[in-house]
């Protein structure tokens, strides 16, 4: 399993909208960013990922999965982009801010950290854990 982090400003896309939309998930679109497509044209189904709210929050609050891989994104003009599926798995007990990731030593060379930017982006398994631990999850899913 390979995990990722999925950023969204709250106001475009929150994380209480992807929880409503339940098992049926929804597609990640609007990605035009040619690293960030590469990304999730390498996540395949049952990939656990962070949602993490950026703009004025910037924290990662809630936990989903992917549960449909790599298509054509209809909101793509161009035929250039993809998505994928994501539904939402559960809450980060206590949200982890941008400012405890850079604080974290453990974390120094998480993506989030290097190039927070990126709207899709990988996440290591021992960063995924921590992120976790510091999220109040005693496991990590």
């Amino acid at each position: 399993m390979a995990y990722w982090l999925f950023k969204s400003e709250r106001e475009t896309w929150s994380w209480d909208e992807q929880k409503k939309k339940g098992a049926k998930g929804e597609p990640w679109t609007g990605v035009r960013n040619y690293q960030a497509n590469n990304n999730m044209k390498a996540m395949k189904k049952g990939d656990l990922g962070f949602f993490y709210h950026s703009g004025d929050e910037k924290s990662v609050v809630g936990i989903v999965r992917v549960i449909g891989e790599h298509r054509p994104d209809p909101t793509d003009e161009k035929g250039k982009f993809g998505l994928v599926v994501i539904e939402a798995v559960e809450d980060m007990l206590k949200p982890v801010t941008l400012a405890q990731v850079k604080a974290e030593p453990a974390l120094a060379e998480m993506v989030l950290v290097k190039n927070s930017r990126l709207s899709v982006q990988p996440v290591t398994a021992a960063e995924w854990k921590r992120v976790c631990q510091m999220g109040g999850l005693k496991k990590a899913p």
